[in-house]
């Protein structure tokens, strides 16, 4: 199973939520959490991994095969790894990328993936959010966020609703204009800021968040 956390602007929240699905999967079995952001080591209070990650892998000749991923992971936590994006741009030959979404998406761990922004030069993380299982939009209830993911070719299987206070858009108008469901509510919460400020998202998972999110994992 391959789950994609992606977005069409900015500070949505995509990497909080990706993160926390992959807690919330971690809890009943081991996950591998992809990171095509480079936000994820942050969100989990983990050290920038040595590794050098999947833009190394892309970037390099076809003798380095798959079997070499595994070997790129870096543990987090007790039944969480996380594939790291290193340094460098994710630019990558068809085949090549090809290659990558075949052989996580036959992974026997649950995959969760954070694709970050969706736009221009964003072709990996397009493509995993176009193969995955279930594909989330994460969004805020913004009028301008939700223009530029109905404009985007890609359409999610389901939207992660981040609410705040003060938006005149309700669940019903997301679902409208991005033609998906709504498969969780996640509400402000400063608990979870304090999580990530404090590096201890991966230890003190709110239980606001993981509430939420089981409706989505």
């Amino acid at each position: 199973m391959l789950v994609s956390c992606w977005s069409a602007k900015g500070g949505s929240g995509t990497t909080v939520v990706a993160v926390a699905l992959a807690l919330v999967h971690a809890r009943a079995t081991d996950v591998l959490l992809v990171d095509l952001a480079g936000d994820v080591p942050s969100a989990l209070g983990l050290a920038e991994p040595e590794s050098p990650g999947l833009a190394a892998w892309l970037a390099a000749d076809d003798d380095v095969g798959v079997d070499a991923l595994a070997r790129l992971e870096v543990e987090a936590r007790r039944s969480l790894s996380v594939l790291p994006r290193g340094t460098g741009p994710l630019a990558a030959a068809p085949e090549r990328l090809e290659a990558l979404v075949g052989h996580l998406t036959a992974d026997p761990r649950p995959v969760v993936a954070d694709c970050g922004v969706l736009g221009r030069g964003t072709a990996t993380a397009a493509a995993f959010a176009g193969v995955a299982t279930h594909s989330l939009l994460v969004t805020r209830p913004c009028y301008l966020a939700l223009r530029r993911a109905a404009h985007l070719p890609l359409r999610p299987s389901g939207v992660v609703l981040v609410n705040e206070p003060g938006r005149a858009l309700t669940r019903t108008d997301v679902e409208d204009i991005v033609g998906a469901t709504v498969r969780a509510e996640v509400a402000l919460d400063p608990a979870v800021a304090r999580a990530v400020d404090s590096g201890l998202l991966a230890s003190r998972l709110p239980r606001t968040l993981e509430r939420a999110l089981r409706r989505a994992a």
